[in-house]
């Protein structure tokens, strides 16, 4: 197939969760013999972390306007057996539009956002990606998160066909490495700084620093601001590129997945730092969630925490329990969980959405 997609960046993983899932999707889509082409708005402050600078297998258009990109957009849809404008597309309804125009290529949404879209449609926002029809034009409408954010696409937005695609990882960029000195925690934690992740992160991860001053504890990421409440044992790297992600799980006895705010209340909706962490062979500490279990066992596969108390134990267990997790949580990962399976899981809800509907008698 031809596939071409609107997204919100590939090129650069600074800052958003958005880039390494559509590297290792498009990568796997590539070893099926699909052609895909990504269509990203060159933002500064992409331009300015980039770390991606082609796709090895497709094309990356980078352009400054929708104007100065449109006639080579339409050109892309009308060759393409399959057009996706994603959740957060910087140009999303002038996309939408060129796409549902179009009479060849299979129409799709992906929202790789869904609990924050659904979020803030309840509170009467501008969405900036899904117009005053909502989603009813596409013939395909697929999410990041499962469950009953499934039926909220279809009710509120008018989606005809949705299913989920959920996370996933590229075992070639996020596998087992050896630990490096200046990554060595007792609790890590990887992501960037997110308002509606601060409590949970400060219940599970600023507490125990707290209450353990004798543990090392590590933050990697993005956007922290100043006031954030930094202890003496907690220590900082900025934002990671992929390639240093598998070195930072590797170096900490345990590390730690804090949800957002809406996708923990909304459940099913499993991030993607999740499967990177057990693809690299690290023990995971998470918050809890509806839907968990349906990727992970808690207790065999993964440490679940809803507070400190939690938190503390599980980074008293011994080391030969947490290898003993972090070894169940790669072979479930490896299994179910990678790039390679979820491009499988793609085209199977191609091939459904091509198909008639059914009429009831």
């Amino acid at each position: 197939m031809r596939i071409v997609i609107f997204g919100l960046t590939v090129s650069s993983s600074w800052g958003n969760g958005h880039a390494t899932l559509w590297r290792g999707l498009i990568a796997a889509l590539a070893r099926r013999g699909h052609a895909v082409a990504f269509f990203e708005r060159d933002q500064s402050f992409y331009a300015e972390n980039r770390d991606l600078h082609a796709l090895p297998a497709g094309d990356l258009v980078l352009y400054a306007t929708w104007q100065d990109v449109r006639r080579r957009a339409e050109a892309a849809i009308a060759e393409a057996d399959v057009a996706i404008v994603t959740s957060y597309c910087p140009d999303g309804l002038a996309a939408t539009a060129a796409v549902l125009e179009a009479g060849r290529a299979l129409r799709v949404f992906y929202d790789l956002d869904t609990p924050v879209t659904l979020s803030r449609l309840g509170r009467g926002e501008d969405l900036g990606y899904v117009g005053p029809d909502g989603l009813a034009g596409f013939d395909l409408v697929l999410s990041y998160t499962g469950g009953g954010a499934l039926d909220a696409l279809r009710d509120r937005l008018g989606a005809v066909r949705v299913a989920p695609l959920y996370g996933h990882v590229d075992p070639a960029v996020h596998r087992p490495v050896a630990p490096l000195e200046r990554f060595r925690s007792d609790l890590s934690y990887l992501g960037t700084y997110a308002a509606d992740r601060q409590a949970a992160l400060e219940t599970l991860f600023v507490g125990p620093a707290r209450a353990m001053p004798e543990r090392r504890f590590l933050i990697g990421g993005a956007q922290y601001p100043a006031e954030f409440p930094w202890t003496p044992n907690i220590f900082f790297v900025r934002h990671l590129p992929p390639a240093e992600h598998p070195a930072f799980f590797a170096s900490g006895r345990l590390t730690l997945n804090v949800t957002r705010e809406a996708m923990a209340a909304m459940g099913w909706c499993p991030s993607g730092r999740l499967f990177e962490a057990a693809a690299c062979g690290a023990p995971i500490l998470t918050d809890a969630w509806e839907g968990l279990d349906a990727f992970f066992e808690p207790g065999r596969e993964i440490l679940v925490a809803s507070d400190g108390r939690d938190a503390a134990a599980a980074i008293g267990t011994d080391d030969a329990e947490l290898g003993r997790i972090a070894r169940a949580a790669r072979e479930r990962v490896l299994a179910e969980h990678t790039s390679d399976r979820r491009a499988l899981d793609f085209e199977r809800e191609l091939s459904r959405a091509r198909a008639p509907v059914a009429l009831e008698a």
